[in-house]
Formats: structure tokens, C-alpha cells, sequence
């Protein structure tokens, strides 16, 4: 899945516009806000980066998993770690990143997450820099054309312009084919692209083309090609060595998955349920790269 985005975002929590800065970020609510501004704290055995808040790093926007609607930072993501925020007993605070922080770790590691949540696919080579939760997800590539351009298949892209988001598993899906694909900062971005002509086509989560094409204007112009089963599965990640963290996040994904939580949320956010989307398999289980 999805680098900084082409338009300015506006702070939804101005106290916190000067620490937001400081660490090249944006602070955005998920929910209430805290008012505990103190620093690192333990909460039922999981320590925390800053006090009363369980602060997650996510790149916006990536709907359904988070953007920003009607002031607030909401989606699939956003929904399922406010699972974990209450059982940890505090609120979920959100710092929209750059996404290739999320596959180096750098923002868990300096302090200023306690997690990452950005529809992000597990993969063995991000692995290496952090740990992740056991999949809550299993994602598909689509892939998206104007209805107009005379693309058949993605092997039809050759020589016209294909598009894809920056750093993500579709991107590097594209060039694994072969193919050469334009570059885009963001979810948005992509679908601007192909609205406005820069590209013909896009591969990109299947999820997120499900969220576009509830779009009428969307629908009318563009159609699905083809939905590529490219085995991922998403994971929330943590710093290399947190456990106490991560097991509390494996234990909310368990329980909302058990109690009915998991299908209403996914029902709400992505669409018709899918039992098969509720993956119980391990984050050490093999995956897609």
C-alpha cells in the first residue's frame, strides 16, 4: 500500500501544532483528544510514547483505511486500533507521515509513534525494521482503466502510461511485469492522475477502487480490469522488539474479530463482509513481498 501529499492539510489540533513540526507531521484526532502532554508512560504493561494517548503514524489520505472526513481523521485502520486504544484505556492520537518511514521503522524507532496503521502490506523485507501484528487484512491489486483507452489486459499497459502510488506493494507489483509505472505521492494523487489523462490505467489496492467507484462520475468513467489476488495481507506495525504492544493489538484484532466488532467495522467502512478478509494467520507467515 501507499509519500507526502500534492495539497496542504489543515491541523485539527492546534496545541500540538509546534510538536506536530518538530517532527515533520501533522497531528490529526482520531478521537477526543487527550489533554495528559506528558512524556512516556506505562499502561497496563505497554509503554507508551506519550502519556494518556496511544499515538499512531498513518499516511493520509488512504480511504477506507483513514482520511480525513468531516473534520476527523476516520476509516477501517483508524476504527480498529481505537479497539486497542480502549482496552489500553486511553485515546488514539494520529501523525500523518510520509509512508517510506513506515518501512524503515524511523518515526517508532525516534519515539514519536507508538505504531503504524496504513493499510501496509507485510512483506519479509519490512520485516526487518519492525514487527507486525498478526494480518488483519487480505488485500488485492485492481486494476483500473478509463473506459475509453482500449486496455484489455494489464500486459496492454505496455506503451500507454500506467500509474501507481509511491513505495506501495501495487507499485512494485507493476514493475515486476515489466513495466514502468508513473509515480504518484498519494491515493488522490492517482486517481487525479487518471481523472485528468496523466495516466490510462492504475494498479492500486482493491479496496481503495471499491471506495472510488461508489463515486458515480467514477463509475461512468472508469471500469475494473482485472482484480489480482497478489497473496498480501496487511499488518499494524510496531518497533522491532515491542511485544507488549503488539500482543495487545493481536488481542483486540482477536476479540473483534470473535464478538462481531471486526465484520460490522467492515461492513461500515469497506462493504459487503468477507469472511476470507478476516485472516487468522500469523505476521510470521509468509507473504507477499
Amino acid at each position: 500500500m501507499n509519500t507526502a501529499l500534492g495539497r496542504p492539510r489543515r491541523s485539527l489540533v492546534a496545541r500540538v501544532a509546534t510538536a506536530a513540526a518538530a517532527t515533520a507531521g501533522l497531528l490529526l484526532v482520531a478521537g477526543c483528544s487527550s489533554d495528559d502532554g506528558g512524556g512516556p508512560t506505562t499502561v497496563k504493561g505497554v509503554t507508551l510514547a506519550k502519556g494518556g494517548q496511544l499515538t499512531t503514524c498513518t499516511h493520509l489520505p488512504y480511504p477506507p483505511f483513514q482520511s480525513e472526513i468531516d473534520g476527523k481523521v476516520q476509516g477501517f485502520d483508524v476504527a480498529l486500533i481505537d479497539l486497542v486504544a480502549q482496552d489500553l484505556g486511553v485515546k488514539q492520537e494520529i501523525l500523518d507521515t510520509p509512508f517510506e518511514n513506515f518501512k524503515t521503522g524511523a518515526f517508532l524507532n525516534s519515539g514519536d509513534c507508538d505504531l503504524a496503521a496504513a493499510g501496509m502490506t507485510i512483506t519479509d523485507e519490512r520485516k526487518k525494521n519492525v514487527d507486525f501484528s498478526d494480518p488483519y487484512f487480505e488485500a488485492t491489486q485492481a486494476v483500473l482503466v478509463d473506459k475509453k483507452s482500449g486496455i484489455g489486459s494489464l500486459a496492454d499497459t505496455k506503451g500507454k502510461k500506467l500509474g501507481a502510488q509511491a513505495e506501495t506493494t501495487g507499485e512494485e507489483y507493476a514493475r515486476g511485469k515489466g513495466l514502468n509505472p508513473v509515480s504518484f505521492e498519494s491515493s488522490d494523487a492517482v486517481l487525479n492522475g487518471l481523472r485528468t489523462g496523466q495516466v490510462q490505467a492504475v494498479v492500486i489496492d482493491y479496496p481503495v477502487v471499491q471506495g472510488w467507484l461508489k463515486d458515480k462520475a467514477n463509475a461512468d468513467a472508469f471500469k475494473i480490469l482485472d482484480n489480482l489476488n497478489t497473496g498480501e495481507q496487511y499488518g499494524f506495525s510496531v518497533k522491532k522488539g515491542n511485544t507488549p504492544l503488539r500482543d495487545a493489538i493481536n488481542k483486540a484484532l482477536t476479540e473483534a474479530k470473535t464478538d462481531g466488532t471486526y465484520k460490522k467495522l467492515y461492513e461500515k467502512w469497506i462493504g459487503p463482509y468477507d469472511e476470507s478478509a478476516a485472516t487468522g494467520g500469523s505476521a510470521a507467515s509468509p507473504s507477499a513481498s
